[in-house]
């Protein structure tokens, strides 16, 4: 006999009714949908020149809400495994130290909002946080297999657009990265390419490791991988080559952990092949009007997403940075970093806000009435991402924040290494593997609203006891 409260129908009561195998399909139905929504979004501002990308942030919303509810139905129905506590209770830490670093940032509402365009504010963290309750509260295998291909059709999305960004220039803002280098770089609809890259290289990771543990759908998998490798080579970012090389090594690892026949690893070649002819391409000089294969991590983070796209710094100083030396490009923005840390070791400056400390001139405009991006505009030198997500952390919400994080991904890597000790299953490695190149990727890259819904799915599946059918 089902439950109710008082005299209400069982419809009315279908929380206290549901059991862990719907519960499990509502809840990779919601984290599938957190993979695409901010890309769906994207497509507007892509096609119609006019719209703000803050639009995008509606997308998180939309999926974070959905999430939010399902994450409180788990809580309702006990499905967090009280041995698993930690890691939720570092999580919540983090959440309540980011409002007392709102409290005390340079603007409330930017904090709990995040920069027009970014929408990395405390809200976009509390969603985190729903993804991450949502994915550890799932029970059954079928709904994490589900998730999982559902990163990797997201990384189709986004390198299906990346093609008519890279060999027609259209639906992007990376079609010039300087005034006088036409690269056409990839960015699909994840706004940066740096940001691009970071979604492809999970979803990489995914798709190479099914396609050396598992027997059904190989060919899938190996045709994404190598769509995912040679798209991703044209994000022309650290990033890029840095997620390809920690698939091919996490994918290697997973054949000989799952004990898969060792021909299987002659498929990681989907992964290097394309990755070569991407740089032949670019090297004949077929694509935009560049003749040899660089790196342009500062143009493309700085002058044309930072500063072009998004008036939410200034523009390089070339005074200071080299902005063609990548390491030197990651080197000042650590550094600055680090410096600004010291200042506001506790709190941080803010969620978001990390250009804010840096402005220097207000170029005798009014700050009350004008725009700050305009503000922002004006002062040439300063950033709003240094790409180390630690660094960034740190920076932004404290110190605290930073050692709750540590907390959070040592919880989850330790339990999860724990599980797939014990189980060996390639569902429970391709979590483990994509987690781990998500927390490596995070050195050289930040949170951001397309990245990170995904990022923190994965870490919570890591923890989840899903069942067999």
């Amino acid at each position: 006999m089902s439950k109710q409260l008082f005299n209400t129908t069982e419809k009315s009561n279908f929380i206290l009714n549901m059991t862990e195998e719907k519960y499990s399909q509502l809840a990779s139905y919601g984290l599938s949908l957190a993979c695409f929504t901010t890309a769906i979004f994207a497509v507007i501002p892509e096609f119609v020149d006019k719209l703000s990308y803050s639009i995008v942030s509606g997308g998180l919303a939309v999926s974070g809400v959905i999430c939010m509810i399902l994450a409180l139905i788990a809580v309702m129905k006990k499905y967090i495994d009280i041995k698993k506590l930690f890691p939720v209770c570092s999580f919540g830490a983090m959440i309540l130290w980011g409002i007392v670093s709102l409290i005390n940032s340079y603007s409330v509402s930017t904090s709990f909002y995040g920069f027009s365009g970014r929408g990395e504010g405390l809200l976009a963290i509390i969603f985190y946080f729903c993804f991450f309750i949502t994915a550890m509260s799932v029970k059954r295998e079928k709904a994490v297999k589900s998730i999982i291909n559902s990163v990797i059709a997201s990384g189709l999305l986004h390198s299906l657009v990346a093609l008519i960004q890279v060999f027609t220039g259209k639906l992007s803002h990376y079609r010039f990265i300087s005034l006088d280098i036409k690269a056409n770089a990839a960015s699909g609809l994840a706004q940066s390419p740096v940001f691009l890259a970071m979604v492809l290289s999970l979803s990489l990771t995914a798709s190479l490791i099914m396609s050396v543990t598992t027997d059904k759908k190989r060919i899938f998998y190996i045709v994404s991988s190598c769509i995912f490798s040679f798209v991703m080579m044209f994000t022309y970012s650290l990033v890029g080559i840095t997620g390809i090389i920690i698939s091919i090594i996490l994918s290697a690892t997973a054949v000989f952990i799952s004990k898969s026949p060792k021909i299987r690893l002659v498929s990681l070649l989907s992964s290097v092949i394309p990755a070569v002819v991407s740089v032949i391409i670019v090297n004949a000089g077929l694509i935009g009007e560049i003749s040899s294969y660089k790196l342009y991590d500062g143009y493309s983070l700085w002058w044309a997403d930072s500063y072009m796209r998004l008036s939410s710094s200034g523009d390089y100083n070339s005074e200071k940075v080299d902005i063609s030396d990548t390491a030197e490009v990651y080197g000042y923005l650590n550094s600055t970093s680090l410096d600004i840390i010291k200042k506001y070791a506790l709190t941080g400056t803010g969620p978001d806000q990390l250009v804010y400390p840096q402005l220097y001139t207000n170029g005798g405009l009014d700050m009350e009435t004008t725009d700050m991006s305009t503000i922002i505009f004006l002062n040439r030198g300063t950033f709003d991402r240094v790409y180390n997500e630690y660094l960034y952390t740190a920076a932004t919400r404290g110190i605290p924040s930073l050692i709750a994080l540590v907390l959070i991904l040592g919880s989850v890597l330790v339990n999860g290494f724990r599980k797939v000790k014990k189980s060996r299953s390639d569902i429970d490695i391709c979590t483990f593997m994509m987690f781990i190149c998500g927390i490596l990727i995070f050195f050289i890259g930040c949170s951001n609203i397309t990245f990170s819904p995904i990022f923190w799915t994965v870490s919570g599946l890591l923890l989840c006891s899903a069942k067999k059918e």
